[in-house]
């Protein structure tokens, strides 16, 4: 656990930097500094992603052969 107040910040390796913004109520603004090929998600949207990465991978052969029969109409 890391405590930081406004104007505060804190690097995560050597190029990535989080700063406390600002502190209202119970939300805290933040900033990140980092390299752009470094993806940056909100953990909700992560897990979205990595949910429906699962979802895409279990895909059933079937729905695949459907999806290019339906290409080949075009």
């Amino acid at each position: 656990m890391i405590s930081r107040k406004s104007g505060e910040s804190f690097m995560i390796g050597d190029s990535i930097e989080v700063k406390i913004l600002r502190i209202e109520g119970s939300e805290v603004k933040i900033g990140i500094s980092a390299p752009s090929h470094v993806k940056i998600y909100r953990a909700e949207i992560y897990q979205k992603i990595v949910k429906e990465n699962k979802m895409a991978v279990q895909a059933d052969i079937v729905d695949l052969s459907e999806v290019i029969f339906l290409d080949r109409n075009k």
